[in-house]
């Protein structure tokens, strides 16, 4: 076979790994993409969208233009994604309905984990760390607490998402589906808007995941090159004020909104000691593990 399209079909798989990795709440695609060796390409890649891709298409240079925009690459790449998030919603919606609990208690176990290795990073912890910290966690309990996980689709907050989900797709250490369950949408886009292909959901949240990727590309390497602690520490506190979202043992709390039924916050509950709890434990064990196996391999994949 040909390299040049044996390389894309790894470029393909790579994607499909970080598309997969997004579907699950509390898995990050950028660590994902660092693992594979892929984050800095892809970076770069993406910020390559700027002016002077704009003078080369309104040139017709389109050969100078694909070079400059690593467009084979990110087209290859998003392909992956994209059909690795199509493929796992309807395994998501089934696991949801039949396993609830252990499924909570994977992703329990997954973000637990990831609280660590983000905070871990932090390379000197200062006054203005801490303040970060604080901060971040007191926006997310409120978060959990005040508005817990409702659904909203409007046309403006589905951008919202949209751009929210895709900034954290390639931030290392965080989750979009994470995100898109803070925000509240995750059933509502990750499984009722691709699993139904429904345009007026998947549009908008396309419309702001596009404006988002380009913009944060840039925002996101000046923020880590400036106040790489401050913005660590804040996504720390962030993670860990929202953990409570993600308790495995609760009932939802669902209200009619014309012929729709829709999940508007949870009512938590302490597990009984019985077989379904040793079940579940055994599950946050497993996405401990998992995200802590990903975690090492993304550190030696660094070294």
């Amino acid at each position: 076979m040909n390299k040049e399209i044996t390389d894309y079909l790894k470029i393909i798989i790579k994607g499909a790994a970080m598309g997969a990795a997004n579907v699950i709440p509390g898995v990050s695609g950028g660590t994902i993409a660092l693992i594979t060796n892929i984050f800095e390409r892809l970076i770069n890649a993406i910020k390559s969208f700027n002016t002077k891709a704009l003078q080369l298409l309104f040139k017709g240079e389109f050969k100078a233009l694909a070079q400059h925009l690593d467009l084979y690459f990110l087209v290859s790449l998003f392909a992956g994604v994209g059909a690795a998030i199509i493929s796992l919603a309807r395994l998501f919606e089934y696991l949801f309905l039949n396993y609830p609990i252990y499924i909570w208690a994977f992703f329990f176990g997954l973000v637990l984990a990831s609280i660590y290795f983000v905070g871990k990073t932090v390379k000197k912890w200062s006054l203005s760390t801490l303040v970060s910290l604080a901060v971040g966690t007191a926006i997310a309990v409120s978060i959990s607490v005040l508005t817990p996980a409702s659904q909203n689709d409007s046309f403006i907050y589905l951008i919202l998402c949209g751009v929210v989900a895709i900034c954290s797709m390639i931030l290392p250490g965080l989750s979009g589906s994470f995100v898109l369950i803070l925000m509240g949408n995750y059933q509502l886009v990750m499984i009722d808007g691709v699993n139904d292909m429904a345009m007026d959901i998947l549009l908008p949240v396309g419309l702001g995941a596009g404006l988002g990727l380009v913009a944060f590309s840039h925002v996101l390497s000046w923020l880590l090159k400036k106040y790489h602690n401050q913005t660590i520490a804040l996504l720390t506190g962030f993670i860990t004020g929202s953990l409570g979202i993600l308790w495995p043992w609760k009932n939802e709390l669902q209200e009619q909104f014309g012929e729709k039924v829709k999940t508007v916050g949870f009512e938590y509950y302490m597990p009984t000691l019985d077989a379904e709890f040793y079940f579940a434990l055994v599950f946050i064990i497993l996405g401990i593990a998992s995200i802590t196996i990903t975690e090492l391999l993304a550190t030696k994949k660094q070294q």
